[in-house]
């Protein structure tokens, strides 16, 4: 997506960053805002397919993503083209930011998958995220991850999901 779909009505700029760095920057079209949550929908914003060996991200594939401002994560409702949902991807930032068009969230490497059935619930990257140093760099925010993924496995074993999305 071009830097200028920010300036339609209704668009926003998604701009993840990782480690200090834009990780990638992409147009969605705002669903959403709470004052608290913000909804926004996108395609799949990769320019290949993307195969994590439980599911595939690939063209045609629309991104529902829920951001919280007083949250620790982000969570993503993965449609494949026909609208079949494949899953819930949900990855854990910090609170997440507006700063006129751009949602700024910052990832910080730990993620969940959640399918479509609810049957697989899979914690992702937890070696990324020891690699990362920042549980020894920021620890509060170390602890602020741990937490909130551990609310979202529970979340989405135990049925209180749909409600975080509703």
């Amino acid at each position: 997506m071009s830097a200028n779909s920010a300036d339609r009505p209704g668009q926003l700029e998604v701009v993840l960053v990782k480690a200090g760095r834009t990780k990638i920057r992409y147009g969605a079209e705002l669903l959403g805002d709470d004052g608290t949550r913000i909804v926004v929908r996108a395609p799949w914003a990769g320019d290949t397919v993307r195969d994590f060996g439980f599911v595939r991200f690939e063209q045609g594939d629309v991104f529902t993503e829920y951001y919280w401002r007083d949250r620790w994560y982000a969570v993503k409702e993965v449609r494949d083209a026909e609208g079949t949902v494949k899953g819930w991807y949900c990855d854990i930032t910090r609170p997440a930011t507006l700063s006129g068009t751009e949602l700024i969230v910052e990832d910080l490497d730990l993620d969940l998958w959640r399918s479509a059935d609810g049957r697989d619930v899979l914690r992702l990257d937890e070696d990324e995220f020891a690699e990362s140093g920042l549980p020894e760099t920021d620890p509060a925010a170390a602890a602020a991850a741990v937490a909130a993924l551990d609310e979202l496995e529970t979340l989405a074993r135990g049925g209180g999901f749909d409600a975080l999305l509703a």
